[in-house]
Parts: structure tokens; sequence; C-alpha cells
């Protein structure tokens, strides 16, 4: 039953690995409960329905990811995606949030027709393999910034954009403490080390203050509030079709990356072939264009997954625990939400450092391979950005290697991409 339901492959798994790593990727996702609706209510949407939705479109996606596409891969509003639509859409350029909605839901139908017209796997399909390696390993650093940035290890500068925080107390200190606790766990191999570290970490936080508990249950507020509010009165303006192209784009990318980053590090790649590829992008198409409709940003797959797959989950069993995860948190969300950053940070950052393990495949004496590798690698934690990073290193491979005699290792498919590419920086 398993096996049909998720994929599940005992010689692959068992069932208490794949839910450990449903239960570690839903802790170092849960952040989103808490900033996602911070984040969209300072554009005027109100935050208890924006938790309430959150949740219910993560779950939701996330088990129908589990179910249909038999991977273990999770999805929620995307990081990045909602500081995009409060800050830049509605701060900044002064539109409605019902505007941006409206926006998400378009994107969220074009990446339907993307999907059904197989243009996404293609788009896969035509990134070199050198790249894809990069991908694994640039996403390792971004994941790992993303950890040390959360526990206060690493802080903006503005001399130097960034430096080492104060580690000598306070959630930074727990972070490296949480860091050194998980890794002796991972050198003695315990089974669940990377959740059993939260789980530790987040206790020892107690005593230091850092972790703080406000109660159990919670009732979840309604999402009335901001369930179908599009605006339709400028769709067909050239501002629209910009923010669209924008939230398609960066999604798009962020997607193929952490999909790329994932499988591979789960060692799901066979001759460069991705499983339940076009499952996968329906599955995150479908969660965008009904968050939309329920009133978040654009929904993405996360690459917290990478979590869920260094615990040994290997089917869609993972991605449904988590969706579970998700649907409880609903309820005890007081609970999950006392979780502080600097617990889960040690994860991402362990988990960085196995991404980081893609590198070895890379030729590093072939520079017209390598060059274009380590830009894509360096940017994505430098632009704090996963679909910039491949952007850059696509568009470094091809000019490289066209200027270096090499222009038969181009395709047609490279050069179309690279164009939609730089049609990003002129618009």
């Amino acid at each position: 039953m398993l096996s049909k339901l998720f994929g599940f492959d005992p010689k692959l798994s068992t069932v208490r690995i794949e839910v450990m790593a449903g239960l570690t990727t839903f802790l170092t996702m849960a952040y989103i409960l808490a900033v996602n609706p911070n984040i969209l209510s300072e554009t005027g949407m109100d935050k208890g329905a924006v938790f309430t939705t959150t949740v219910v479109i993560s779950a939701i996606a996330t088990m129908f990811m589990g179910l249909y596409a038999k991977m273990p891969l999770a999805l929620a509003p995307g990081m990045g995606l909602n500081a995009f639509f409060a800050y830049t859409v509605c701060m900044i350029m002064g539109y409605t949030w019902q505007f941006a909605l409206t926006a998400v839901f378009l994107e969220g139908l074009l990446f339907l027709l993307l999907t059904v017209t197989n243009l996404r796997e293609k788009i896969v399909e035509v990134i070199p393999k050198t790249l894809k390696n990069a991908i694994g390993a640039g996403i390792g650093l971004y994941i790992a910034f993303i950890g040390l940035k959360s526990a206060g290890i690493i802080v903006d500068n503005p001399a130097t954009l960034v430096s080492l925080g104060d580690i000598t107390s306070g959630a930074p200190l727990l972070g490296l403490i949480g860091i050194v606790i998980t890794a002796v766990m991972l050198v003695f191999n315990v089974k669940g080390a990377l959740l059993w570290g939260i789980v530790l970490t987040a206790l020892i936080g107690i005593p230091m203050s850092v972790t703080k508990f406000d109660g159990v249950f919670s009732v979840p507020p309604a999402i009335d509030p901001i369930f179908l509010k599009f605006e339709w009165a400028h769709v067909f303006t050239k501002e629209m079709a910009i923010i669209v192209f924008t939230f398609l784009f960066v999604d798009l990318f962020d997607c193929i990356g952490t999909v790329i980053g994932v499988t591979e590090r789960a060692g799901m790649v066979k001759d460069g072939k991705i499983p339940h590829l076009k499952e996968i992008f329906m599955t995150d198409s479908l969660a965008t264009t009904l968050g939309a409709i329920m009133g978040t940003s654009t929904v993405a797959v996360y690459v917290e997954s990478a979590a869920g797959v260094n615990e040994g989950g290997r089917s869609g069993l993972t991605a449904f625990i988590t969706g579970v995860c998700f649907l409880v948190a609903l309820f005890f969300a007081p609970l999950f939400l006392a979780i502080p950053a600097a617990a889960t940070a040690p994860v991402l950052v362990l988990v960085g450092l196995m991404m980081m393990g893609a590198v070895v495949k890379i030729d590093f004496n072939n520079y017209a391979e390598s060059v274009p590798a380590f830009i894509c690698v360096i940017m994505m934690p430098l632009t704090y950005s996963i679909s910039d990073g491949i952007v850059l290193g696509h568009l470094s491979y091809i000019f490289i290697n066209l200027c270096s005699g090499n222009y038969r290792k181009i395709t047609m498919g490279m050069y179309v991409l690279a164009a939609f590419f730089l049609l990003k920086f002129l618009m």
C-alpha cells in the first residue's frame, strides 16, 4: 500500500526513517509559519488569516507532492517571493495586496501552461551537467548561510556587508552549541541525528532564555479576509506584466535549482533524469494557483527538503508526514513556533555541508567548465538567490565557451535559455 501511495521502497528506506525525515523537514521549515504572516501583514493583510492560509496551503501542497509526485519534497509560501510581494509590489510600487495576489494567480496559471507543454522539463534538460552539479553545491552554501544568519552567528555590517555576531551569549551561542551537538551525533551515526539535534538544541535554549513557550493549543483564525480577494482592474497593464514575469522567473528557477540539488543529494538522478519531474512541477504550479486563491504569495518547493533527504527520506511518505505536521501545527502553533531559529540553524549548516559534496564532480582543471560552475556556486549565497546563481552561471558558461572556441558545446536550447535570462535584466 505504501509503495502504491507514496512510491515507498523498503530496499531504500524504512517507515521509521521516512517519518523521522518528514519531522525533520517540517521542523527546519516551520519558521515560515511565523515569518510569512509577519511579512504579508505589513501590506495590510489580516495576520491571523495569513497564518491559517500559510499552514493549510503548505499542508495540502506537501501532502499532494507525496501522493502525486511521490517525492520527499515539501512546499510552502516561498521566502524572497513573499518579500518581493510585500516590500516591492505593495510598499515601494504602491499597489494593493489584492493586486499582488492577482499577479501570483496569473503566474500560477502560466506555470500550469509551461508544465502541461513540458517546457519546464526541457529547461532542466538544457542546463549543462557541470552546472547541475554546481547548483547542488551552491544551494549547500546558500542554506548554510541562511542558517548562520537566522541564528545571528553571521550579522549584517555596513562596512563589510557581513561579519561575525556576538557568539558569547544568546541565540548565536545556542546555534554554535547545536552545531557541535548535531555534528557529534552525525559522527556516531545516531539515527535521526538532525531531528534530535533540533530537539536538544531547543531544550538547551530554555535555561538560556532563547526558547520561550507561550502555550500549547490555539484555535486557527478564519481566512475570509483574504480568500478570493483579486483585483482585475490593472490586469492588462505593463506593470502587471513585469510583476508577473518577475514572480514567474524567480519561482521557476528557484524550483528547478532546488529540485536538482535535493534529488542529486538523494541519489535519485539516473542518467541525468530526475524521476517524476513533470508531477513535481505540476504540484508546484497547482500550489501557487491555489495559494493565491486562499490568500498568500507564491508557493514553492523548499530547499529545507534536503534536511529530510539527509535523514534518509526517499519517497512521498516523507512529504506526506511533513504535510501532516503542518496540519497539526494549525492547532498547536504556540508549541511549534516556540522552537527558535537557533535550534534549526545547525541543521541547515550541516545539510549545507552535505550538499557541498557535489563539487567533487566538477572538473576544476577545465576552466571552461569550472569557472562557470564556481560563479554559479558562489553567487547563490552572495546574491541570496538560487535563481540569480543559475542565471549568472549559465550566461558565463555560454560566453566563456564561445570566446574559447568551444561553440559546439552550446546547444540551441542553451541559447534560447540565455536570451530568456538576458530579458530578465532588461525588463
